[in-house]
């Protein structure tokens, strides 16, 4: 089991330039509950399922597990999933020791632009650039798993 530790930034001016790889994101849900989210991702030609559990007493942590799977059984799978996809692109940026992962979504969330860096801690330093908006760590409506309704 491994621990996620997430913040979530919007996007609020030109980031493209900085990005070193870009990756074509499909993904949908089999579980969607207080307690746990059951995700299904393709990006590009590989696919994973992820297991995420609630943040844990009072953090921006939480229990991850996250296993590759063929990419033939994810598309199949994809037709079991919950009503809704989620489309976006995804552009990793380096930023010191640090990657930014900054989500560009497209058909029903088209404009919505979302950076991700994921720390050892609640509480790591990080370098924040100057592209970077607004903070939405634990904003409900900004959760993928709630972008697909």
């Amino acid at each position: 089991m491994a621990i996620e530790t997430e913040r979530k930034f919007l996007v609020k001016t030109e980031f493209l330039h900085l990005a070193v790889k870009e990756l074509n994101i499909v993904q949908a849900y089999l579980s969607i509950d207080p307690d746990k989210t059951i995700r299904l991702r393709i990006a590009d030609k590989t696919a994973f399922l992820t297991i995420k559990s609630r943040p844990l007493n009072n953090s921006i942590s939480r229990n991850e597990w996250e296993v590759h799977i063929p990419l033939n059984d994810a598309e199949e799978m994809m037709s079991i999933c919950l009503p809704g996809r989620i489309i976006k692109t995804r552009y990793l940026i380096p930023s010191g020791k640090h990657t930014f992962e900054v989500d560009v979504f497209h058909e029903k969330n088209e404009g919505l632009i979302i950076a991700e860096i994921e720390l050892n801690s609640d509480d790591e330093f990080f370098n924040k650039p100057s592209w970077l908006g607004e903070e939405v760590t634990g904003m409900p409506q900004y959760y993928n798993a709630n972008l697909i309704k």
